[in-house]
């Protein structure tokens, strides 16, 4: 427990120290709630479907924290350049608990900057129909963000390259965020990009939200849930697996 306990503060104190980190992850999203919130609202409800701030701002927070968990990942390739993960893995400790306390550290990390931008998103309007059920909503946010930092730590532990994982990351990240319904509604698609969207693990992540936030989604808070931990505990194994295999 000492050891994940260390690797965890260690990833929360890298990230609470790098004020510009903070500063410049929130960019994107603020410009997706304003840009697009109040470009398409007006579309949005000429076509009968309310306010699409409310709509497009769980997706946004969605967006930050799968950008900011699945590339924690790649601060495996940077210390094993520059020599702190041998020293780790050389260490009598296990190799599980070396990943599982960088992985909750990454997640925590992620669920701080998806909740700051949720916190962002009430700035320009967005407003839960049920206060008592945010809490609630944090959880999922850490749960999305334990699967993709341990998405992350999977495929930085396969790779030695920076610009390769940056590359492959943002080869992934993008059909995963537009397929999974942040910025449109799952009802009326086409059949193949419909079956496209139930296979995303963030379609099921930004719907848990919605329903939380909003009181309505496209699947039922328990198919969420039961999804959404499935395919977690799922990468959390694989994520474990090719980190003890993982040379220096």
């Amino acid at each position: 427990m000492r050891t994940i306990y260390i690797l965890f503060i260690r990833q929360l104190k890298r990230y609470l120290r790098s004020k510009p980190r903070i500063i410049g992850s929130l960019g994107q999203p603020i410009l997706f709630l304003v840009a697009l919130g109040f470009g398409f609202g007006p579309v949005f409800q000429k076509a009968g479907e309310g306010s699409y701030i409310h709509f497009l701002a769980p997706g946004v927070i969605g967006m930050s924290i799968i950008f900011t968990a699945i590339f924690s990942g790649i601060e495996i390739i940077w210390d094993r350049q520059f020599g702190f993960l041998k020293e780790t893995l050389v260490a009598p400790v296990s190799r599980f608990n070396i990943m599982l306390g960088r992985t909750m550290g990454g997640a925590v990390v992620s669920t701080i900057q998806g909740t700051i931008v949720f916190l962002i998103s009430l700035t320009v309007g967005f407003r839960p129909y049920n206060w008592t059920l945010v809490p609630l909503a944090i959880v999922f946010m850490f749960l999305i963000s334990l699967l993709f930092t341990a998405f992350g730590t999977a495929i930085a532990s396969r790779l030695s390259d920076m610009q390769g994982f940056q590359l492959i990351m943002n080869f992934i990240i993008m059909p995963l965020f537009f397929l999974s319904g942040a910025l449109f509604p799952l009802e009326g698609l086409p059949s193949a990009i419909s079956l496209l969207t139930k296979f995303d693990p963030l379609t099921y992540g930004i719907d848990a939200l919605r329903v939380i936030f909003l009181g309505a989604g496209h699947f039922s808070l328990l198919v969420d849930t039961l999804v959404l931990g499935s395919v977690t505990l799922g990468f959390l194994l694989l994520g474990s697996y090719l980190f003890s295999k993982i040379e220096v």
